[in-house]
Order: C-alpha cells, then sequence, then structure tokens
C-alpha cells in the first residue's frame, strides 16, 4: 500500500543550490560560501555539521527572526539590539571567513 509522503521531504535542497560565481571565475570561496549547505543541513536537523559548514548561520538566525519579530512587536531598545545583532553577525562571518582562507593560504 502506498502512503503519501509530504511534499517537503521529496524535494531536495540539492537540487536547488545555486553556485559560487566567486569561486568558479576565481577559485576561491567567498565569505558566503557553505550558508546554502549549512541550511539543509539544519532542515536535516544536523545542528553540529550546519555550524561546521557555515559557523555564522546561528547569529544570522538569530538576526533574521528579530528582523521578522520586529515587524510584530515592538522593542523598547530594538535599534540598539539590531545594531549588536548585525555587529555579531558580521564578525561572525568575517571571523570564519578569515579562519577558512587562513587553513588555504
Amino acid at each position: 500500500m502506498m502512503y503519501l509522503q509530504p511534499t517537503i521531504f521529496l524535494i531536495s535542497l540539492k537540487d536547488y543550490m545555486l553556485p559560487c560565481l566567486n569561486k568558479k571565475l576565481f577559485g576561491v570561496e567567498c565569505p558566503g560560501c557553505g550558508m546554502q549547505r549549512s541550511v539543509q543541513l539544519l532542515f536535516q536537523g544536523d545542528f553540529l555539521g550546519a555550524f561546521k559548514m557555515y559557523p555564522a548561520i546561528y547569529p544570522l538566525m538569530v538576526l533574521l527572526v528579530f528582523l521578522i519579530s520586529t515587524l510584530f512587536i515592538k522593542f523598547k531598545f530594538a535599534d540598539q539590539i539590531k545594531l549588536i545583532l548585525m555587529l555579531t553577525t558580521a564578525g561572525a562571518i568575517l571571523i570564519s571567513y578569515l579562519i577558512k582562507m587562513n587553513i588555504l593560504f
């Protein structure tokens, strides 16, 4: 007997990933390389693997959740929180990229 499966499990995210133009043209990864694969690992429930693939995924997710929540909820110090989250996310992206490039060179 055949059971109906939810369509979200039938769709493979690997089929829809965009290639990195920077890596294709210059052979060097960009600061965003690994983000798509990290999101795929999050959807699969591999949280440690997602962090290893792209360490800035968690600060980025916190920032996105905060930005979306500010559309519906007014926070007293929203601008300061947003600035701190943006700096944390940018710092995580920069540090992880520098560590990745140090390994390559």
